[in-house]
């Protein structure tokens, strides 16, 4: 919006080896990732910024015990079952629940199987246990009777770290103004009392 001008060609790529290969072959000028996952160092022919923390909230049906509290801390949800079935072990943000859940003690339950947002949030919706995360930023949708409760967690907050990666010698003139929108201000939005694990880019 701030760029009418700029024309952009959105795709989705799996995983960040995909998406690196895809930067280096100019399949596509950037992709969004978390950069720093422990053995996958970025090459040296590609940059990165950070250029948004995003934070996560918890989301849980109406039974769940924590269905009825204003904000949580990462201490507090250490015994409760957290269920994320989009988890593919080998992808970065498999590593980053992982460093979470060490991190602060976490139950995070990987275990499919995987029929997508609209199943999993069916699911939440009527358990007392199961509960999952969500960033800040995605809109979801779901029926008025799942009554589902989505929860700030904070005291620390974890935030999910997004970089754009993009190819040094990539002279395009809207990557140039892509990059100026996205990176203009970063640095203020990094507030304190957040978690990212310590592989994580600046």
């Amino acid at each position: 919006e701030a760029h009418p001008g700029v024309e952009l060609d959105v795709v989705t790529l799996f995983d960040a080896d995909t998406a690196v290969g895809a930067v280096q072959a100019g399949r596509v000028d950037a992709t969004f990732r978390a950069v720093g996952m422990p053995g996958r160092p970025l090459p040296e022919s590609l940059a990165s910024a950070r250029v948004l923390d995003e934070p996560l909230h918890l989301l849980t049906g109406p039974e769940h015990a924590l269905a009825g509290a204003d904000s949580v801390t990462p201490a507090e949800l250490a015994g409760h079952r957290i269920w994320m079935p989009s988890i593919v072990e080998g992808v970065e943000w498999a590593a980053y629940y992982a460093s979470l859940a060490a991190e602060f003690g976490l139950t995070i339950d990987s275990a499919g199987p995987n029929f997508g947002s609209a199943a999993m949030l069916d699911r939440i919706a009527g358990s007392p246990e199961l509960a999952t995360f969500i960033g800040e930023h995605p809109r979801l949708a779901w029926p008025a009777g799942h009554d589902l409760r989505r929860i700030p967690v904070t005291g620390p907050t974890p935030v999910y770290p997004h970089s754009l990666i993009w190819d040094r010698a990539n002279a395009h003139p809207a990557l140039a103004a892509l990059r100026a929108h996205l990176t203009g201000g970063s640095e203020a939005r990094r507030a304190s009392g957040t978690w990212v694990p310590d592989w994580a880019v600046a």
